[in-house]
């Protein structure tokens, strides 16, 4: 595969991404841990098919560290913004847990030969006033002030920038693994949802679009595109473009009327495009971040 098909199969993840958190508005009454499983068993499968189909089966084999990495990435990530967006306006959630490109940037900063600069806190401080606005109560949808959904969701963008840190350790490890590291996840998944969760055994068609909608694109082939373009695509190229999801995702979400059209809700969304983007341009800019955002496999 040459780079430029590389980064364009990268680019096919963030526009998967855009519509993550439609399809968990859409999932509705399915709990949190279920969907998990559920979304993470369709993925894995998916995964291994496409592997199977060429020839590659025999290399879905993760690493011990790079399962258990995974179990703390991909699995408690997905598990915080599920519950997130099911516990909080949708677009508010999201918006919040689309911080993590920016945690990135200053987790990356703090590893040796980082080094933290103003303009890593004056991103910061521009992420965070978005965040300030979001839990504020000043949205309709808000209802006042900090909800746990938005505590998740940042808990969540926590757990998916430390790992992405992490995980540039892993780039070795062949993107078919994801499958069988997926499949491990919704093992995991459905024993916290059978210890936590009471199952719901009936969704209607629109939850089963939501799940399906994000098991075969935002949760399954969106993981494996994206390693793709980070272990063999334009990593700086792919780094700015990710900052395009939290815009599409928002847009994604008012269409589909999940979310009100407001100017409160664009200007969150514009802050914190831009804190991320303060905070990655600069002087020696690029090359942390660009080695922290390759997906464990």
């Amino acid at each position: 595969m040459t780079s430029r098909t590389a980064t364009a199969t990268g680019l096919v993840a963030i526009l998967l991404w855009s519509t993550l958190a439609l399809f968990t508005a859409m999932s509705g009454r399915v709990p949190a841990f279920q969907l998990v499983a559920m979304t993470f068993v369709i993925g894995g499968l998916l995964i291994l098919a496409i592997a199977a189909a060429r020839g590659r089966l025999h290399l879905a084999r993760p690493t011990p560290a790079s399962f258990l990495l995974g179990l703390y990435g991909p699995f408690g990530d997905s598990a915080l913004y599920y519950a997130a967006v099911k516990t909080a306006p949708p677009a508010e959630a999201n918006l919040i847990h689309y911080l993590w490109p920016l945690l990135i940037v200053l987790f990356a900063a703090l590893l040796p030969g980082g080094g933290l600069k103003l303009r890593h806190l004056a991103g910061a401080l521009i992420g965070l006033s978005a965040t300030a606005m979001l839990i504020s109560g000043s949205l309709g949808a808000g209802g006042g002030g900090i909800q746990l959904g938005h505590v998740l969701a940042a808990l969540g963008a926590f757990v998916w920038a430390s790992y992405s840190v992490v995980s540039r350790r892993f780039a070795g490890v062949p993107s078919e693994s994801l499958g069988v590291t997926m499949l491990g996840c919704a093992v995991a998944a459905l024993a916290c949802h059978l210890a936590f969760e009471q199952s719901l055994w009936t969704p209607s068609l629109v939850e089963w679009g939501g799940v399906l909608g994000l098991g075969l694109g935002a949760t399954g082939l969106a993981f494996v595109c994206w390693d793709i373009g980070m272990k063999q695509g334009d990593v700086s190229l792919l780094g700015v473009a990710s900052y395009a999801a939290p815009v599409l995702s928002t847009i994604v979400l008012v269409l589909a009327g999940y979310a009100a059209a407001s100017w409160l809700l664009a200007l969150a969304c514009v802050l914190i495009v831009v804190g991320a983007l303060v905070a990655s341009f600069g002087p020696g800019a690029g090359r942390p971040l660009q080695r922290s955002r390759t997906r464990v496999s």
